[in-house]
């Protein structure tokens, strides 16, 4: 499965960063292993890790919120920076936002165009190549740290 990395991130470019919210993907047989390397890695902020469950893609996302003392240089493997619309409990890539928008505007990018966030309510839009992905989702734990 590939999904879309932030055009922030270019090789071993740095990123200059204070909190971003990060998606990591993992399947249920790795998630200790994913959450180990996150919480060894990162100073996590809120002490909170969010794992969610998708039964369409049998896959366990990682949600996490990161505080950086110093330039990030990597990004851990499969791993998607994120932006959160509270209202809805959506998360979404800037690249699923736009084409989310041109698939609802007769094809046009529009940034004052208006999204329905309910209707994407307790899910995550990415996309596949040129194609938008949503993924329902639920909570399967939240882990205190």
């Amino acid at each position: 499965m590939v999904f879309d990395l932030p055009s922030i991130f270019m090789g071993n470019t740095e990123i200059d960063m204070k909190n971003k919210l990060f998606c990591s993907f993992t399947a249920h047989e790795f998630l200790p292993e994913a959450i180990a390397t996150i919480t060894s890695r990162y100073v996590i902020l809120y002490n909170k890790l969010f794992v969610l469950e998708s039964s369409q893609t049998n896959e366990y996302l990682i949600t996490y919120n990161i505080d950086m003392e110093k330039p990030l240089t990597e990004i851990p493997e499969n791993t998607i920076l994120l932006h959160r619309k509270k209202e809805s409990n959506t998360l979404y890539t800037i690249n699923a936002l736009n084409t989310l928008i041109k698939s609802l505007n007769n094809g046009v990018a529009d940034p004052n165009y208006k999204i329905t966030w309910p209707d994407y309510q307790n899910s995550v839009l990415l996309t596949q190549g040129e194609d938008l992905r949503i993924i329902n989702t639920k909570i399967f734990k939240i882990i205190y740290l």
